[in-house]
Order: C-alpha cells, then sequence, then structure tokens
C-alpha cells in the first residue's frame, strides 16, 4: 500500500545487511533496531508504541531463538514480523457484531474529512455483496451537502438511503455556519430504525456528523446518537495519513463514544501511515476494515498478519487468492485449462481471462500484493493500467477468424487492425508475438515435457511428469546388446534355447539366463493327464519327452 511504501523500504535496507551474516552480533542487533526505529519515527508512529515495540524485538532477538538458528537474520525478520502483527491487532481480529434481532446497527463516528460517508457506501456495498440488506441513514445534518453526498454515494452502491431532513444545503452564494444545524439528528437516527423494521432491512449504518477538530459539541451529539440507537458496532472512521495526531484523536473519541473498532481510510496515499500502527496499540481496539482506494470495491477486511508481511515486502498471497477466488468464473477457468491442454487456446479465449482479470481491481494493487516487489517499485508506479484497454482494443478490432489463427495475419491485416485499435503495428507485432511464445510455452507444459528438469502440469493431460531419460531407457529395455560380441552370444544361446540343445556350458548358472544350461523337466509335477501320457506304454522308456514334442518343448518346463 503506498501509505506503508517508504516504512516497507526503510525496514527492507535495515535488513539488508544481516543476510550477510552467519552470526549476530550484539551490536548487529542494536544497529538494525536503531534503523527500525528510525523508520517508525518518520512514518509519524506514536513514540511509546516505537519503544515498546523495539524493547520487545531487541529482548527476543538477543534470546536463544536467534542465536541457535540455522538463518539468523530471517528469524530476526520473524521476530520483527511477529511482532509489528501483534502492534496491529494481532489476537482482536474479528467480524462484525450482528444483532440476534435485526436491525443490527452499525454508528459511523470520526473528524471531518476522514471518508465517514464514502465509508458508509462502501460498507453498505460489502455488507450488500455479503447478502444482508443495508440501509444507510443520513444523520450529518450539519456539513453542507453531506446528506445530498450520501445519496449520490448510496445510488452507486445500489443501497437505499433514509434522509428525511435535507440538512445544511449549500447553494449560490450561500454561507452556511460550521455550528448550524438544519434538523435533529437526533431523532433521524431513532427513526431510522423504526423504518428499517417496517421495511425488513437487516443493517443500519448511521453517518454522523464530524468537526475539524475534537470538541464537546461533537462529543454530546455523537453520544445523544449512541444513546438512541444503541449500536452493536461503533466505528472510528481515521484517516491513515493524519499522522502523530492519530493517538491523541482515537483516544479522545474512545473516551467520549467508547468505540469498538476501527476503519482505516485513504490508505492508498501516498503520506505516511503511522496512525495504523498506532491506534490499535494504544486504544486495544482491533482495526475492522481498511479503506485502500476511491471506489466502492477498494474496501476489504483488515487482517493484521496479512498487513505486517505488506510493510515488511512479504507480499499478502492470501487476499490476491480470496480476490480470485470471487471473481474468477471456476467453470470458464476450467474450459480455458482444457484448451491449454488441447493447443486450442485463442484470441478470444484470451481476451475472456483477461476480462476476468480486470474485474480484481487495478493491476498496479494486484502485483503489489506479490513478495519483494519493493525492489520494483519504480517499474509499479510506472505500469499503465490503459494497456490493458489497448490491448483489448487490438483483439477487437480482429475477425473471429483471425482471433482464432493468429498465423493467417499478414501486413495488410496488421495495418488495418492497427488502424482500427487506434495504436502502431509495432504494438499489434508485440502482442503477437507475446501470444505465440505464450501459446507455445503453454502447450509444451501441457504435453508432459514442462519446463527443463520439471515434468507437465498436473491435470492439463499429457504424460505429466515423465522425463525423456526414463522413456529412452524403457526403450532399450529388452532391445540387442550394442556389443557385437554380446549380442552374437546372446543370438545364438537364443537359438540353442529353441533347438532344446545343450550350450555346452556346465555352469549352474540360474535357468532363465542367456546362458543357462536347459534342465530336464521334472516329470513328478506334471498335470495328471499329461502323467499318465508320460507313463503309458507308448510312452518313451526312458523318462523323456515324445519324439513329435520336439526337445525345443523342455525349456518351458525349466526353472
Amino acid at each position: 500500500m503506498a501509505a506503508f511504501s517508504s516504512l516497507t523500504d526503510r525496514l527492507s535496507s535495515a535488513f539488508k545487511h544481516l543476510r550477510s551474516k552467519g552470526k549476530l552480533s550484539e551490536s548487529d542487533i542494536d544497529g538494525t533496531i536503531r534503523e527500525i526505529r528510525r523508520a517508525l519515527l518518520d512514518a509519524d508512529v506514536a513514540l511509546e508504541v516505537v519503544r515498546s515495540f523495539t524493547a520487545q524485538i531487541r529482548e527476543r532477538a538477543l534470546g536463544e531463538e536467534v542465536s541457535k538458528a540455522l538463518n539468523p537474520a530471517q528469524q530476526v525478520v520473524k521476530i520483527v514480523n511477529d511482532e509489528l502483527t501483534k502492534v496491529l491487532g494481532s489476537g482482536v481480529d474479528r467480524p462484525l457484531n450482528f444483532a440476534k434481532y435485526p436491525p443490527t446497527v452499525i454508528m459511523l463516528a470520526g473528524l471531518q474529512g476522514a471518508g465517514k460517508t464514502t465509508l458508509a457506501g462502501k460498507l453498505g456495498y460489502w455488507l450488500k455483496d455479503s447478502g444482508h440488506t443495508p440501509l444507510l441513514v443520513a444523520a450529518d445534518l450539519q456539513r453542507p451537502n453531506a446528506v445530498t453526498q450520501l445519496q449520490v454515494v448510496g445510488e452507486r452502491a445500489g443501497v437505499p438511503v433514509f434522509a428525511p431532513e435535507k440538512g445544511v444545503q449549500n447553494g449560490g452564494n450561500a454561507i452556511s455556519l460550521p455550528w448550524f444545524t438544519k434538523g435533529d439528528p437526533v431523532k433521524v437516527a431513532r427513526d431510522s430504525i423504526d423504518y428499517a423494521r417496517e421495511k425488513m432491512y437487516d443493517t443500519v449504518i448511521i453517518d454522523t456528523a464530524g468537526r475539524l477538530g475534537v470538541d464537546e459539541d461533537l462529543m454530546k451529539q455523537a453520544r445523544n446518537i449512541r444513546d438512541a440507537v444503541n449500536p452493536q458496532e461503533v466505528l472510528f472512521v481515521i484517516d491513515a495519513m493524519i499522522g502523530q495526531d492519530a493517538v491523541r484523536t482515537a483516544q479522545a473519541f474512545n473516551d467520549g463514544v467508547n468505540f469498538t473498532g476501527v476503519v482505516l481510510s485513504k490508505l492508498d496515499g501516498d503520506a505516511r501511515g503511522g496512525a495504523a500502527l498506532s491506534v490499535a496499540s494504544v486504544t486495544g481496539k482491533p482495526i475492522l476494515f481498511a479503506s485502500t482506494g476511491e471506489g466502492l470495491k477498494d474496501f476489504e477486511i483488515f487482517h493484521p498478519d496479512r498487513m505486517a508481511s505488506r510493510i515488511l515486502d512479504m507480499g499478502d498471497i492470501l487476499t490476491l487468492i480470496e480476490h480470485a477466488q470471487k471473481q474468477f468464473d471456476e467453470e470458464e477457468s476450467r474450459k480455458a485449462a482444457e484448451k491449454i491442454a488441447e493447443g486450442s487456446f485463442g484470441l478470444d479465449d484470451f481476451l475472456e481471462q483477461l476480462q476476468q482479470v480486470r474485474k480484481l481491481g487495478s493491476m498496479k494493487k494486484l502485483l503489489g500484493m506479490m513478495p519483494g516487489m519493493a525492489a520494483h517499485r519504480q517499474e509499479l508506479e510506472q505500469f499503465d493500467d490503459k494497456e490493458i484497454d489497448r490491448t483489448e482494443a487490438i483483439i477487437r478490432s480482429m475477425t473471429p477468424a483471425e482471433r482464432r489463427d493468429t498465423k493467417i495475419i499478414d501486413g495488410s491485416r496488421r495495418a488495418r487492425i492497427a488502424a482500427g485499435a487506434g495504436v502502431s503495428v509495432s504494438k499489434v507485432n508485440a502482442l503477437l508475438q507475446r501470444f505465440e511464445q505464450a501459446a507455445k510455452m503453454m502447450k509444451r507444459m501441457s504435453g508432459g515435457t514442462g519446463m527443463p528438469g520439471m515434468g507437465g502440469i498436473p491435470g492439463f493431460g499429457g504424460p505429466g511428469g515423465k522425463s525423456k531419460r526414463k522413456d529412452k531407457k524403457s526403450k532399450k529395455k529388452g532391445g540387442k546388446s550394442g556389443n557385437p560380441m554380446r549380442r552374437e552370444a546372446e543370438e545364438r544361446a537364443l537359438r540353442e534355447r529353441l533347438s532344446g540343445e545343450s550350450s555346452g556350458s556346465e555352469s549352474n548358472d540360474v535357468a532363465g539366463s542367456a546362458f543357462a544350461k536347459p534342465q530336464q523337466p521334472n516329470l513328478q509335477n506334471l498335470p495328471e493327464g499329461l502323467q499318465e501320457l508320460m507313463n503309458s506304454e507308448n510312452s518313451n522308456q526312458d523318462n523323456q519327452l515324445p519324439p513329435n514334442f520336439g526337445g525345443g518343448l523342455a525349456g518351458l518346463f525349466g526353472k
């Protein structure tokens, strides 16, 4: 996240010099902790939080868990990750508290400009997407056009808004006083509960007024609304860019309205995000949600362990997987996998996959969840999300036949496609070249050959893991020897075996070998019918096989 980018870079550089050392001395650990302290203070983390955090790290780093570790540097990183997770609220990660009998009442509180109104729409959209029926309540009757803003946000989110009072409307040259309130916000909040019960809404989200600073009038109004509706959740919305003032503001609201959870807003900003590392630790209240952008979908559950991993540049693969499982169509993915295995994956299929990827959101955000991306932040910042739009435009400028078979796209066709997509011919050439390379690789991996030294991909058909060397060995097995003398001996032994003659060797080698001496059959172990035949008067008196059997049959009864 952008708010933690500077902190991530500083912490990564603090760990860099540890990786080359097999054993860490006390001075090495003190130097690393000094860099961590500076990085946290620069990120506007509260001083008492920094002191407690670094003291815990030093105590554990000088203990046996580092001195006895095979890789001390990685062990120090693990300790920092564990302690950072505790600071962010480990052990208090929980979902919303829903009422046993609807409606569940959620009250939003915070300073003006923290993003409460926008967050109300995001929370309503998230609840609606989770199967609930939320109702937004416009109880901010003080800020000019706050009610109108909530109605617009609610319309975009597809969530109804309860707004019996219009509040302060600022139009033309009218000037509103900051303490002026048109209507009773407490009555609006109380009436919204009855309206929700009547219309069968199971969740009520109350947007309250804020101030530019903490004052008694703000706290009194918030307490009156809280006492009137008895909410299951009082969420304190705090701007992640507020800096060192975050602790004082959070403590004031905690004393004033006793909030039950925290929501971090504007985490996509490029200011220092020390508030997130201070609020949960100082107040003891969990951070429940994080707002990561301006869109309605830029809203996620806050997981302390995952946020700690992001800050330490270890990625957030679990959140990425959750987004993918939510947006990707499993049936379409299965069909695409089958086409890849068959080698019939075309540009139409590629376009469908591209559209599914776009549902996940910004590519910058997705790539930022990958581990180790801090080292590539400059390239990531230069990535243009509109590149996906250009790729889609190029593919849509092709005919269905051209999408199925790119080999028919000659020079004149490429010029026509480039003109239709509004790009240069070189862009079309680059796309086709990348697609052909990717198709070859997918076909190779689905065919079982895989990458060098690796088998095929499971589930994509093909041998799936057999190496060429094994196949060659299995083909050679049972064939003729490459040694001329040995091959001649094998052929001679085979002829003797078929003719029933002895090889002339008196060796006691195990029968069945190419050089073993053929043994006489044990006539006592013959089947009953054949035994009678052998004992009959017409049988050979020397206890040998009949002449018409041919001595070659003797080899079949050998051991």
